[in-house]
């Protein structure tokens, strides 16, 4: 199998939300990359959301990235893909590589991000690093150590980390060489999402100039 699109800038701050309305709020930030993962909605109510999403993405400039509904994806022109190792399972790699769109895989141990590392993807997401509150995890998290492993071993493709990533923790992951941050509940959950925002990036502008 040939590579996945390449990204050759850092990817940044990553927020994953779930609506329009986070990825609204967002974007007037001049974040540049933004995951949507929907849940719990009807298969009409999905693809309306991600037609809107994906309009709204390339009218405002940033790179918009759906979780696991690739084929609408594809079809509607998303800038990229992000499956979990569920999804990837149950899809059609070759179609999404033809299709040329940037492709993420989530990884949740060291086999794992093994098999991604082969798959030559466009990044690949590691986690949870810390414990996290966003979702019930069934794995344990990988912790730092593991950061400094997988970066050794990335062969050129782009890093990033997820879970439990706070404030007070960000310089720690950003110490090595990782190429974005992702975050969910950090921002959603915070009682001061815009505080939060700026905080995250001008610390990550401030370690990757």
């Amino acid at each position: 199998m040939k590579n996945f699109p390449i990204i050759t800038r850092k990817i940044g701050l990553y927020p994953i939300v779930d609506s329009i309305s986070w990825i609204k709020k967002l974007s007037k930030f001049n974040i540049k990359n933004i995951q949507l993962r929907i849940k719990k909605k009807t298969d009409i109510e999905v693809e309306k959301i991600i037609i809107t999403a994906i309009k709204f993405s390339k009218k405002n400039n940033f790179n918009l990235y759906i979780n696991d509904y690739w084929k609408l994806a594809i079809k509607h022109g998303a800038y990229g893909i992000h499956l979990g190792q569920e999804d990837l399972k149950k899809s059609d790699l070759k179609l999404i590589l033809y299709s040329k769109i940037k492709f993420g895989i989530s990884t949740r141990n060291e086999n794992e991000f093994n098999q991604a590392i082969v798959l030559r993807p466009s990044y690949i997401a590691i986690g949870h690093i810390f414990p996290t509150g966003s979702k019930k995890m069934k794995s344990m998290p990988q912790g730092l150590k593991i950061i400094k492993k997988y970066v050794q071993k990335k062969d050129s493709i782009p890093i990033v980390v997820i879970g439990g990533i706070t404030l007070k923790r960000l310089p720690l992951v950003l110490n090595f060489n990782i190429d974005g941050v992702s975050l969910i509940s950090a921002i959603t959950k915070s009682e001061n999402w815009k505080f939060s925002i700026l905080k995250f990036l001008k610390i990550i502008r401030k370690y990757w100039k």
